[in-house]
């Protein structure tokens, strides 16, 4: 009788589904995926997003819990986002951590819940402008009038959530429940955790949030209970963060490359201000696209190595300096997009000679190769068409000779002041000149001379001849 007590306990437990049944597996623990929207609503921020659904989806995530500290940003982007929320197929959750302002009360408002850290503050959605003023009166009714219709759409079946959200966004609206008015017309609405979390209407129920927890693991204890869920974060790669850098910094990178293109229009020739323009504004564009590079290193590092090669042959002639540094940059990309990686491999682990032996290996066996066939073409290729186009017909008489050369040069060259000739080449602002069937360096020092155009020789250094464009 006394072993019978217990067991009869037991059996009455398990049919109140106070205790598992014999035999019963526990439930596997949920996979939550934490995704951190922690700056300004941009397009860099629109990328985090969709990688972490993706990766949620693929993963098969029972929920999908948005880190959100946000002043708001771009309504654009923040539509984009809401449509990419909507097409993850489980939970969604929101956690104010600690604010949810303009756009973020919008990406809160499209989770299934909302809960929030204690100090958690979310609204003030009016629509503005991108530098934070208010826009037309015409275009703003328009705007509010369509963001209202899209919370209330968004928000069915969640009781006060519309009318809520519509407090923050006009502040024309007046929330009021039952004989209570919460937000009188004439402001727009904000919300503490506490406020959100106070009890309305019969039944009661919160106004808006889910619930109030320290911290993550806390709400997710909270829903699911102690060791019943697996968190994941997704972790903001190199490209991301510099993406969500350059967003910043597009204002001050935009001014500076204006400035140094508009010093470079006042400058002869194209020099380092022109190039420095270009980059700066280069830059300014691809800022939001720079966060899907990750992953893709050796071609990042290959194309830099390509343009300093092409700065140094077209536009710079520093002693081969960025041209040596190209090569290198391209030749080692090459190394590293053969190396056999894997991700969160160790760095020292990852970075063995082991691990780049095969790829310097084929690097030299290809740089052998290429030194071998260029030789046969030098030796064997017949003379003729092909070859008159591969190598130089004749030496540039240039005023190097004079610098370098025989005695007697300089005096020679120095005869050609005052003399008519022709641009052999585009002077931008150095070039060559033709007179009477030999070449010569030279450089203009105001201006840029077309290939063809007459030219006077008004001068000469020790590397060239200085002309001007004949009157």
């Amino acid at each position: 009788m006394r072993n019978l007590l217990p067991l009869l306990l037991g059996v009455a437990l398990t049919a109140l589904g106070v205790l598992p049944a014999a035999g019963a597996e526990a439930a596997p623990p949920r996979l939550v995926v934490v995704i951190p929207i922690r700056d300004e609503i941009a397009a860099p921020e629109l990328y985090i997003l969709r990688r972490g659904l993706k990766e949620a989806i693929r993963d098969r995530a029972d929920a999908v819990v948005l880190d959100l500290k946000t002043p708001g940003g771009a309504i654009d982007v923040t539509f984009d986002m809401m449509e990419a929320i909507a097409k993850f197929p489980g939970t969604t959750i929101a956690y104010v951590d600690d604010e949810a302002v303009s756009a973020g009360a919008f990406l809160s408002a499209t989770t299934g819940e909302i809960w929030f850290a204690p100090d958690g503050v979310i609204g003030a959605a009016a629509p503005v402008s991108s530098t934070g003023q208010d826009v037309d009166a015409t275009m703003k009714q328009k705007l509010v009038s369509y963001l209202k219709a899209r919370m209330r759409a968004i928000s069915e079946g969640k009781r006060y959530r519309g009318e809520v959200i519509s407090a923050m966004i006009d502040a024309d609206t007046e929330l009021k429940i039952g004989d209570e008015v919460i937000k009188p017309k004439g402001g727009l609405l904000s919300l503490t955790a506490t406020e959100a979390m106070r009890p309305y209407g019969h039944p009661p129920v919160p106004l808006l949030g889910a619930g109030i927890a320290p911290n993550l693991d806390a709400l997710l204890a909270s829903k699911y209970g102690a060791g019943g869920f697996v968190i994941r974060r997704l972790e903001v790669t190199w490209s991301e963060r510099a993406a969500v850098l350059l967003n910043r910094a597009s204002p001050i990178l935009l001014g500076l490359g204006m400035l140094a293109l508009f010093i470079e229009f006042k400058t002869p020739g194209f020099n380092l201000f022109g190039a420095a323009g270009v980059l700066l504004l280069a830059t300014v564009f691809f800022a939001s696209r720079i966060a899907g590079l990750s992953g893709h290193e050796p071609l990042l590092v290959f194309g830099v190595g390509a343009v300093l090669l092409l700065l140094e042959l077209i536009f710079f002639h520093s002693a081969g300096i960025l041209g040596v540094l190209g090569v290198l940059l391209m030749a080692g990309s090459l190394v590293w997009s053969m190396a056999d990686l894997w991700p969160g491999e160790p760095l020292g682990a990852a970075w063995s000679a082991r691990a780049f032996a095969v790829p310097l290996i084929n690097l030299a066996i290809g740089l052998a190769l290429a030194v071998v066939l260029a030789s046969a073409l030098v030796r064997y290729l017949p003379r003729g068409w092909v070859w008159d186009r591969l190598a130089v017909g004749a030496a540039v008489r240039g005023s190097a000779q004079a610098a370098g050369a025989a005695p007697g040069a300089g005096p020679v060259l120095a005869e050609l002041i005052g003399r008519r000739a022709v641009a052999a080449t585009a002077l931008r602002p150095v070039g060559q000149v033709e007179i009477e069937g030999r070449r010569y360096e030279a450089r203009v020092d105001v201006g840029a001379i077309d290939a063809g155009a007459a030219v006077v020789v008004r001068g000469r250094t020790d590397f060239g001849l200085i002309v001007e464009a004949a009157g």
